[in-house]
């Protein structure tokens, strides 16, 4: 596909701001699990793909479960993070944070506004402010500095890490998303999928998305129709199983390497087993027989499974404001950014439910 001129303009552009102060191997840390056999290859092959230099990855004793309390997400990774940053000198060097399949996923604990449930990510992306003497509060979910900004990443300037997970159901499914993102290219549509009557904020966050992307590069569904079967996909935003039209677990997009996913789901990024074959999202919430992992909601790892090269989620309920905001994540990811800045610019909070997935120095190059 010839993209036309107007579009090849922007993406030439763009992509050069968007190199000025790109994220390097030298920016990241590797967190894997040594309890966990497939979280020891990941690391071994996402390091050895990017060449991560081996002082830069950490393997730490942690529990094999995907819920573990604040107790131990205290004593067996932020305590034992913070140690290893701190006798290095590393709290403003790192500047991204990868975890693995293996590394527990959530925090358990109380929910709703201001609850202490969280993602193991989202905290691991406030433990530089902790490293820096201003401890956050757990209860509840804190603004992320990083939110709406298009100025490329950099400590101290924002005091956050930038956390992403490489993960899926198998390693195989890992392994593919890493492959994807070294093959990454600016091309392409987004796929902007709205309608659900009662929640035009999320509605409106994707009709915005339409007017910072050129328009031959959109393709906007307003109606209660469901987009099906999309090709030449870079980028995707839907309301997924809340959308009551939606009757399929797998819309059946032909992917780009570099695609991105996101959805205004509660629970997408519950969990990383892998479901039945005939399980369907969309079911009811009062009806236990539809549910997987404690919801009958859609799930994240299928759009890996599916061909996608990142994605969002949500461990536990985050509410629609804190979820990504598609008319910030898919300008910045076209213009350059990569996969973790532009995820992370558009989370409006830290030490909460989000969660991405995905290779943070994935870059869409021209």
């Amino acid at each position: 596909m010839t993209l036309p001129t107007a579009t090849r303009l922007f993406v030439l552009l763009s992509a050069a701001a968007g190199a000025c102060g790109a994220l390097t191997p030298a920016d990241v840390l590797i967190l894997g699990n040594r309890n966990s056999s497939v979280s020891k290859s990941i690391t071994e092959y996402y390091a050895r793909q990017r060449g991560i230099p081996k002082d830069q990855v950490l393997l730490l004793g942690m529990p094999v479960a995907e819920e573990i309390s604040r107790a131990e997400y205290d004593s067996h990774i932020a305590g034992p993070m913070a140690s290893f940053l701190r006798k290095r000198k590393w709290e403003d060097r790192i500047l991204v944070i990868v975890t693995t399949s293996g590394v527990p996923l959530k925090i358990k604990g109380s929910q709703g506004p201001t609850g202490t449930a969280a993602s193991v990510d989202s905290e691991l992306a406030a433990l530089y402010g902790d490293l820096k003497g201003t401890p956050h509060p757990i209860p509840g979910p804190m603004p992320n500095p990083f939110y709406g900004s298009d100025r490329p990443f950099s400590h101290p300037e924002f005091p956050l890490y930038l956390v992403t997970r490489l993960t899926g159901y198998t390693f195989q499914d890992v392994r593919g998303l890493i492959d994807r993102a070294l093959r990454a290219r600016n091309r392409g549509i987004v796929v902007l999928d709205q309608h659900y009557p009662g929640m035009e904020l999320g509605d409106n966050w994707l009709f915005r998305a339409t007017l910072h992307l050129p328009k031959d590069r959109v393709l906007h569904e307003e109606t209660e129709n469901v987009v099906y079967g999309a090709k030449f996909v870079i980028g995707y935003a839907s309301w997924g199983s809340n959308d009551k039209k939606r009757h399929e677990r797998d819309v059946k997009f032909e992917y780009l390497p570099g695609a991105i996913v996101t959805e205004f789901v509660s629970t997408d990024g519950r969990t990383f087993q892998e479901p039945p074959a005939s399980w369907v999202p969309g079911g009811s919430w009062e009806n236990r027989a539809d549910h997987f992992a404690g919801s009958p909601q859609t799930l994240s790892a299928d759009f890996i499974r599916q061909g996608a090269t990142g994605v969002s989620g949500h461990v536990y309920e985050p509410y629609l404001q804190q979820t990504p905001h598609p008319e910030v994540l898919f300008p910045a990811y076209l213009s350059g950014k990569t996969l973790a800045e532009s995820f992370w610019s558009s989370i409006p909070v830290l030490s909460w439910m989000n969660i991405v997935v995905g290779d943070p120095l994935c870059r869409l190059a021209p």
